[in-house]
């Protein structure tokens, strides 16, 4: 009796330790169990938003390993082949891309509603090729995206919730490398490595950093930067400096710790970042690896995942910007150029002469005795020719006095025919009022000549009469 009761009784120090040791052990190897028997989901999102010529088409295409990209219209579907080499388990991520005209938000609703929104994932597209405008268009879509959510109809708690876990997962990274150190700290708590959405309260006590997440629409967001190649024709044909992207990377860091997002500077033409943000994608969405830190230190391709950065971080640009402040406006230091070189190409217009002026001077250079000049353009030597064949009308080749003739029709179209000028042109030169009456004269008396001169027309042919002798 006694070895039962002892058996029964209270166990040990020893023995108590032993079990929760083992218990631990235990949650440990079913939680990994049970990851390796998950299937990936079929049911995730991507929806991309961004205005028209900021590369989303593009960037989706590589992302898929496609290389002729095909643009749809209004809302386009795609979607990328996800791989989990470590299940051997394949599943399919739908990706929705919205057209950059406002007029096609309304279809939001098809891509992001009531059901797809605890799995979907946005990404916010801006371009390099048109700097000018990131900002602008960044807080444009997330003011959309806002609203749009706004609308869906989800539960107090739908909301709150979502909000909760995306403040749990920037208050959960960890640097690549730096897991060992957390798991001695908190075994049971995930790492950036292996991301989930099982979230509890034990981040709750500690509160977000300045400035991250003040506006939290609950969810997952990436910023993308693309055209990043681009930056050298802003360095060599617009006189763009470090100190310009500096104040550029900084403003758009400042909007991600907004609203949470990670930030990527990506070129399809060049390969940069593409790979790297497919795996961060399937990191956020699935919960795959993602074992690459932050990178800022080449200024085409950074790469700042959520959760690492802060305004100390981002306090280290504003050593470089000596002719800006950093909250100066965002449009005063990073001006649209008025001109656009690619119109360069564009044929000079050409314009026509006045044609009062055209006649005094070629007036001037028959009175001068010297050859007319050459007209500058197709139209205005067409013009010319209309107006010396209308003189030449009546005359023969041989015809005395043709140039006097030409002086005086070109003076006789400088004035109408009651003697009011018709826009009257400067007077020629010094001394010329004589001879401009004599020519006039001598035009009018031309004139009727010709017009006396007249042949006559052959007298009629009688039908009747007999033209044999």
């Amino acid at each position: 009796m006694e070895t039962n009761g002892q058996a029964n009784g209270p166990k040990s120090k020893k023995e108590k330790n032993g079990d929760t040791k083992d218990n631990l052990w235990s949650a440990i190897l079913e939680e990994v169990q049970n990851q390796g028997n998950t299937k990936l989901p079929s049911n995730k999102n991507v929806l991309v938003l961004g205005n028209n010529e900021t590369g989303k088409t593009t960037l989706i295409a590589k992302l898929q390993g496609v290389e002729d990209p095909k643009k749809g219209s209004a809302l386009e579907y795609a979607y990328i082949d996800v791989r989990d080499e470590y299940r051997d388990d394949q599943t399919r991520l739908s990706v929705w891309v919205l057209d950059g005209d406002p007029g096609h938000t309304n279809l939001l609703k098809f891509a992001l509603n009531e059901e797809t929104f605890p799995h979907s994932l946005v990404i916010f597209t801006v371009a390099m090729t048109t700097p000018w405008g990131i900002l602008e268009q960044l807080q444009t879509w997330a003011t959309v995206l806002g609203d749009h959510i706004d609308k869906l109809d989800l539960t107090p708690e739908q909301r709150l919730q979502s909000k909760k876990q995306q403040q749990q997962k920037w208050q959960r990274y960890t640097e690549p490398g730096d897991e060992m150190e957390q798991a001695a700290s908190s075994p049971m708590k995930r790492s950036s490595r292996n991301l989930s959405d099982d979230l509890d309260s034990e981040d709750d006590e500690n509160p977000l950093p300045e400035a991250v997440l003040t506006t939290n629409l609950g969810l997952d967001i990436v910023v993308v930067v693309t055209k990043t190649d681009y930056m050298s024709t802003l360095e060599k044909e617009h006189d763009y400096r470090d100190e310009h992207f500096d104040f550029m990377q900084q403003w758009i860091r400042r909007f991600c710790l907004q609203y949470g997002a990670a930030l990527f500077y990506t070129s399809a033409k060049e390969d940069k970042n593409c790979d790297l943000l497919y795996k961060y994608l399937t990191h956020r969405i699935y919960g795959l690896p993602f074992r690459t830190p932050a990178l800022i230190v080449e200024k085409d391709a950074v790469l700042i995942p959520a959760g690492w950065d802060s305004m100390k971080k981002i306090s280290i640009l504003y050593e470089n910007m000596q002719s800006c402040k950093p909250d100066d406006y965002y449009r005063d230091i990073i001006v649209q150029p008025a001109t656009r070189k690619s119109g360069a190409n564009r044929e000079a217009e050409v314009a026509a002469e006045d044609e009062q002026a055209f006649l005094q001077r070629q007036l001037a250079a028959l009175q001068a005795g010297a050859p007319a000049p050459r007209a500058d353009s197709p139209l205005r030597a067409a013009q010319r020719a209309t107006q010396l064949d209308g003189a030449k009308i009546g005359m023969g080749p041989g015809t005395p006095g043709n140039e006097g003739v030409l002086a005086n029709f070109f003076n006789s179209l400088l004035y109408k025919k009651s003697g009011s000028p018709a826009g009257r042109a400067p007077d020629p030169a010094p001394g010329a009022p004589q001879a401009a009456a004599a020519a006039r004269s001598d035009a009018a008396a031309e004139l009727d000549r010709l017009t006396r001169a007249k042949p006559r027309p052959p007298p009629p042919i009688d039908l009747n009469s007999s033209s044999e002798c």
